[in-house]
């Protein structure tokens, strides 16, 4: 059954990722046209088929922004039988996440450019947001045009590169010259293709910490906004200084795979890091993606924190550091990425990405593509 030509959204508390009140949200194709009071008779009058979701008894929040995935699975560090399978679009779903990033980690071989750039193609097809990293761990960085300023200039899909690793005995063990080199790559390629040309890093828990960070910025005159650092909730120490980079225009990143997002931002705020340059996501590949939703809503259900605290982080934060400029907001022109939330639990009720329902009512409404001529069974779980 093909989709309505507009999809009303009404009686929902939005958060856009701030408290809006109480309206309605219209989306044609696959963007927000209109946001406030909007009756159903009125749109009725345009004589087109119209979807309505009722939202009351729901927030409704722009959709969640994953900014570090293993797409395509990640590395197995305790031997080939331990690598992790890749991401399906109904894992996406559950989490509540309609625009999500991939990354290569520390095996860059048998985990292939070519194939994350395959993956992240599939998941635009099935209908999400989707972009990549070029490179990994290693530097020189692996392509797929042989130049990673090259991939993020002509690939449509790539905007920055990483995971690049540093402060971590997996890494390459860089020199700063060679880092400074690849930020300066991911710079020109954003500002040449109107990206966002970040270098985002892999931060290990070696004594370095983010040492490597401050030098390019003091001696090699890269701008912080170029750098892009995650796992930096390893330890308090390295917390504390990717805390004081904020203070210069560095954005930092938490990964939420111990379930302690709580924790982390309550330091980051009673330490007073700076407005807007924190985000977080899930890593998923190990973890699912819907942990990232989960540690949002343990944040406001189990520690007091309000969901216009910790919204940004997951929403307009990372469209702000990606550069993704209709993501994140709930107004006219952004893109029709929405959820709908239960009041208080914060239960997933509804995703809409790009204006097409694809959960309702708390059921996954779209369906892998291979799924339709494939007569294979997949159901794993993780024991508890």
């Amino acid at each position: 059954m093909p989709d309505a030509a507009l999809l009303l959204i009404t009686n929902g508390e939005l958060y856009g990722p701030r408290p809006q009140g109480r309206a309605s949200i219209l989306i044609a194709a696959g963007r927000i046209i209109a946001v406030g009071e909007i009756s159903k008779r009125t749109v009725d009058a345009l004589g087109v088929e119209v979807d309505v979701i009722d939202a009351a008894g729901c927030v409704v929040t722009p959709g969640l922004i994953d900014p570090h995935e293993h797409l395509i699975g990640g590395s197995g560090e305790s031997g080939f039988h331990s690598q992790t399978p890749e991401i399906y679009l109904h894992e996406l779903l559950q989490g509540g996440i309609t625009t999500v990033v991939g990354c290569l980690g520390v095996d860059t071989s048998s985990r292939t450019m070519p194939a994350l750039l395959a993956k992240c193609k599939g998941v635009r097809a099935e209908g999400l947001s989707a972009h990549i990293y070029t490179g990994g761990y290693t530097v020189p960085a692996v392509t797929i045009t042989g130049d990673a300023r090259d991939d993020i200039l002509f690939i449509e899909e790539v905007i920055g590169i990483g995971e690049t690793a540093i402060a971590d005995h997996r890494g390459s063990r860089a020199t700063l010259a060679e880092l400074a080199r690849l930020a300066s790559r991911a710079y020109t390629g954003g500002i040449l293709a109107g990206k966002a040309g970040v270098l985002h890093l892999h931060t290990g828990d070696d004594e370095r910490r983010l040492a490597d960070v401050r030098a390019l910025i003091d001696d090699f005159g890269i701008a912080p906004e170029t750098l892009y650092p995650t796992h930096v909730e390893r330890n308090e120490q390295l917390f504390d200084e990717a805390l004081a980079l904020t203070g210069r225009g560095v954005t930092v990143d938490i990964d939420v795979m111990e379930g302690d997002l709580a924790m982390w931002l309550r330091r980051y705020r009673e330490r007073g890091g700076a407005e807007g340059r924190l985000t977080a996501s899930s890593d998923a590949a190990i973890t699912s993606p819907a942990s990232l939703l989960e540690q949002v809503r343990d944040c406001v259900v189990a520690h007091g924190f309000t969901l216009e605290d910790v919204l940004p982080l997951v929403t307009s934060n990372t469209a702000r550091m990606l550069k993704l400029v209709s993501k994140g907001r709930l107004e006219p022109g952004a893109d029709g990425d929405v959820l709908a939330l239960e009041t208080g639990t914060l239960r997933l009720r509804h995703v809409v990405a790009a204006g097409r329902v694809m959960l309702r009512d708390g059921v996954v409404t779209a369906r892998e593509k291979f799924l339709e001529k494939s007569k294979r069974r997949i159901n794993l779980n993780a024991a508890s």
